[in-house]
């Protein structure tokens, strides 16, 4: 469908901006892309990426979403291995309510897989609802029968080319992420596309459950049927999958701050901060008198040598991206106590020693201030 960025709107809210092809959207389909974008504004939900923007008339159309800094599930098992039991059922429970709001605003997701499932310290949220089915209503202009989405995630009847779907298929696709999250492996697996399909097509061919804990086979089992019209709903996945937690002598709350608990921090990119604004006429930056303690500046000498701030650390008064130096200990457990001998609160130090440049200037002020008449 197109690329995706990194957003950044002019007050500093962070977006997920997919720019879709310009051979993607002819005239007809930019009007249904418009369509589209009406139907996510009402799409909600702590589980689903919220909208932001979008402008299908744009050279360049494009959908900004919510930013979510956490890596996708795909990427998290193919790193870290399989869930335990408790998180992989409150992965399922959380992402069925998510999807439930999908079908609520009358739209499938038609693509629900791993790569579209991102782990944030909040929960889950998925992303790329109602792309699908535009990519989809695009191929049946030009080609009949032409399957789109992700194969491995596929129910038969998306598998077979049948473009009237409906929720069952979100259904199924949602087993078929619970299993990789649990065992790494998909239901049906092959050396190409067209292999898988006829495997999850063939009646005599069942899924491969092998590694799936015992007490979530029978709703996997249940969420993968041939059959849409036996998969149980999304209420029923969310009330079958908390009893398994509740198996677990853990509540649902507990097991989703297990889940959270294993989503690594993600350092947010940040845009390069904008140059040095001269004072006018002058040529030179601006300079901002500041009050310095002169003895407080000579006991600063004292500090030792300089040395390189650490990565994902910043000097004060640096703006992010910018090379940065900080003077004296860098690791947070180097910061002196207070007066008093205690540590300052919260970890951080109760003052800031100003930087080298900033320090050898205010010793060149202090030492002129003494011989001034002035």
């Amino acid at each position: 469908m197109g690329q995706v960025f990194l957003g950044e709107s002019a007050a500093g809210h962070q977006a997920a901006v997919k720019v879709i092809k310009p051979s993607v959207l002819d005239e007809d389909t930019r009007a249904r892309f418009i369509s589209e974008v009406e139907n996510l504004r009402t799409v909600y939900g702590p589980f689903v990426a919220a909208f932001v923007g979008a402008d299908a008339d744009a050279d360049q159309p494009w959908l900004a979403v919510e930013y979510v800094p956490g890596p996708d599930l795909r990427t998290f098992v193919t790193e870290y291995g399989p869930l335990p039991l408790a998180e992989t059922a409150s992965l399922g429970a959380l992402l069925a309510e998510g999807l439930g709001t999908v079908h609520d605003a009358g739209l499938l997701h038609r693509d629900l897989k791993p790569q579209n499932i991102l782990l944030s310290e909040y929960g889950p949220k998925v992303i790329d609802f109602g792309l699908a089915v535009l990519a989809e209503r695009r191929t049946t202009l030009t080609a009949t029968g032409f399957v789109v989405g992700s194969v491995l995630c596929m129910p038969p009847e998306q598998a077979r080319g049948e473009h009237q779907l409906d929720r069952p298929a979100d259904v199924y696709a949602l087993g078929a992420v619970l299993l990789f999250a649990a065992t790494g492996h998909y239901p049906y697996e092959g050396p190409t596309w067209q292999a898988v399909a006829l495997k999850i097509e063939d009646p005599a061919t069942p899924p491969d459950l092998a590694g799936l804990p015992q007490e979530l086979g029978p709703l996997i089992t249940d969420m993968l049927a041939l059959d849409p019209s036996v998969r149980p709903t999304l209420p029923e996945v969310i009330e079958r999958l908390v009893r398994v937690i509740h198996g677990q002598g853990l509540t649902a709350l507990q097991a989703k701050r297990r889940l959270t608990d294993l989503t690594p921090e993600i350092i947010v990119p940040q845009l390069p901060a904008p140059a040095v604004e001269f004072a006018p006429g002058g040529g030179v930056p601006a300079y901002t008198p500041t009050a310095v303690d002169p003895a407080a500046v000579e006991d600063d000498e004292q500090v030792g040598a300089l040395v390189p701030a650490r990565a994902g650390q910043h000097a004060v008064d640096d703006e992010p991206g910018e090379e940065s130096w900080s003077a004296g200990p860098s690791d947070p457990r180097d910061i002196l106590p207070g007066k008093d001998g205690t540590p300052p609160r919260n970890g951080r130090a109760t003052s800031v020693r100003p930087l080298a440049p900033l320090r050898i200037a205010e010793q060149i002020r202090a030492a002129y201030a003494r011989e001034a008449r002035f």
